[in-house]
């Protein structure tokens, strides 16, 4: 995975300083001012566009409404918000409806102001491989990013408040994943400029999605709302018994009608790729494309865009339909989200029977089986190999049933919320030397901002090595560490509950990432888990047990809102 560490400093700061805030005026006053005058010398925007204003001393904010001052204090960064929204046209009396509204739209108008930047930058990389990759990957990043905003907006009036927390939160991660793209290649002004500018956009999403956050929970009353606050903090959202989750049983539907038809010689109306057969779904369509892939190996990538909803393969076993690929972070212009050997977008995939595989050599590092930021997506009875970052669940509300994943290194990453339910993870050998023995973290969750709905939750999962794996390890268990999981970013977030740990499980459970970095905002949590690897009295202090009146809150039904769409068995 992309080292994220300018992110784990900033939120590492903000997190321990309790005046960052002020601070932050101060240390970003200079970017603001210039980027302000950059941005009337560069761009032509419309009035409606607000970015943060520039704060250079002796520079005072006009006292916000108290309206807004109550609003923000929903926020991190309570002056960036308070001078935001003191940009733009509030009616006097303006209601706490509309400035939640007024909130998202300025992290949307920012966006697409950061959009023109970023092609700018494309436009000035000719020639410069990693420069226009990391360009392209921003572009459409901040076009996913756009696209949920915007759903986000058309959420609210409709009452669908965790739909809307979902999609902001999703934003947020594609945002800061634009920032990360541009690290190595941070070798112009430009580039630099359009780094400051997303950081600053980052905050103002941050600020609407903490506001929205206080909005579904405390309702109108502003008086009430509060900054962003974690399980760390003591704090779980209210819900009731009613939508629990509890008895909830995901099955794939069945005699779907198939739409289009994969196998490897492309004989008899048969799509010779499922890329083919991808293409040939309609764009934004509402009902279901069905693809059915014959057994065979189908090497090469598969990419399901933003358009193409409600896609669903099935295939005819896992070891029998395998889609797979063997693009790495080692070859030339790679990043770790391109070489997904199938990347997901579109909502609503679906699938079932298929194998995922990426089968990068041994001197690879990051190379991706799965990739998903699809939103609804339900996996059933599929297999994910690969060795380091095999499943990547990027964003969004994703659930696996009964599958099977294999990898070492932060082989399940990413910042979705995701519920893996009755699955077998098992961990692989190393490519070079697995004699000679490691530390293998299972999950890298990525919860970067304290209000993204996110996490990954495992029910009911074994946890264990492979074969070849547990060899190694009775040969000499004190070389061979592995724990459940290491904090990609701040607030991670992860979740084993009723689950079977193998004695290759080490007794402290969980691994820190660098030094204490997010060891005082991450949540990990167990509950009820048996095996050998599951006593907690060697726990680092940092982990949790979950308290048993708050498991509900990593059901199915509250947690990823699975009752809405995951279809249930009759």
């Amino acid at each position: 995975m992309g080292r994220r560490y300018w992110v784990r400093e900033i939120l590492h700061f903000f997190h321990n300083n309790p005046k960052a805030p002020h601070v932050l005026l101060i240390i970003m006053a200079p970017f603001f001012l210039y980027l302000s005058l950059l941005s009337l010398h560069f761009f032509s925007l419309p009035s409606s566009c607000v970015s943060l204003p520039p704060l250079s001393p002796p520079f005072h904010d006009p006292v916000p409404p108290e309206e807004i001052r109550q609003a923000c204090k929903a926020t991190r960064f309570p002056d960036v918000c308070a001078s935001s929204l003191s940009q733009v046209s509030l009616a006097s009396g303006s209601g706490p409806s509309q400035i939640l509204n007024a909130a998202i739209s300025i992290s949307v108008d920012n966006q697409k102001k950061a959009q023109d930047m970023v092609k700018r930058i494309l436009d000035s990389s000719e020639g410069m491989e990693n420069r226009t990759i990391a360009s392209r990957n921003c572009l459409e990043s901040l076009g996913n990013s756009t696209y949920r905003t915007q759903s986000a907006v058309d959420a609210l009036p409709r009452g669908k408040m965790k739909d809307a927390r979902a999609w902001l939160s999703a934003a947020l991660q594609f945002q800061l994943g634009c920032v990360s793209g541009f690290m190595n290649v941070n070798d112009t002004a430009l580039v630099n400029e359009t780094m400051a500018f997303l950081k600053s956009l980052t905050m103002l999403t941050s600020n609407a999605l903490g506001m929205l956050v206080s909005y579904d929970i405390y309702g109108n009353e502003t008086g009430s709302w509060k900054p962003p606050a974690t399980e760390r903090d003591g704090f779980w959202e209210p819900g009731s018994v009613s939508d629990s989750g509890r008895g909830f049983t995901a099955a794939f539907p069945a005699n779907l009608t198939v739409d289009a038809t994969v196998c490897r010689d492309g004989a008899g109306g048969c799509y010779g790729t499922v890329q083919d057969a991808v293409n040939a779904a309609p764009d934004n369509g509402d009902g279901r494309f069905v693809i059915y892939i014959k057994a065979g190996v189908y090497n090469g990538t598969v990419r399901i865009p933003l358009e193409k909803k409600n896609v669903i393969f099935i295939g005819d076993g896992v070891g029998k339909t395998v889609i797979t690929g063997n693009l790495n972070v080692g070859q030339p212009g790679m990043s770790t989200y391109n070489s997904a050997t199938v990347g997901v977008v579109g909502d609503g995939f679906m699938a079932t029977g298929i194998t995922f595989e990426n089968t990068a050599g041994p001197n690879t590092i990051q190379a991706v089986a799965f990739r998903s930021s699809s939103d609804f997506s339900y996996i059933e009875n599929c297999e994910f190999l690969g060795h380091q970052d095999t499943l990547y669940a990027s964003a969004l509300r994703q659930y696996y049933k009964s599958c099977h994943i294999e990898g070492n290194v932060d082989f399940i990453f990413g910042n979705a919320g995701a519920i893996f339910d009755d699955c077998q993870i098992l961990i692989r050998p190393r490519q070079l030397e697995p004699e000679k023995g490691e530390s293998n973290p299972i999950t890298a969750h990525g919860r970067a901002d304290p209000s993204q709905s996110t996490g990954f939750v495992f029910h009911n999962c074994v946890i264990n090595g492979t074969e070849a794996y547990m060899k190694l390890y009775h040969e000499n268990p004190k070389l061979h560490k592995n724990f459940l999981g290491r904090p990609w970013w701040e607030y991670s977030r992860t979740l084993f509950i009723n689950c079977d740990l193998g004695p290759l499980i080490s007794p402290q459970g969980w691994m820190p990432w660098s030094g204490d970095v997010a060891l005082n905002t991450l949540y990990y949590g167990e509950f009820n888990n048996t095996g050998p690897g599951s006593p907690t009295s060697q726990r680092v202090s940092w982990s949790n047990r979950i308290p048993e009146e708050h498991v509900d809150t990593y059901s199915v039904d509250r947690f990823i809102q699975g009752g809405e769409w995951i279809p249930r068995s009759s």
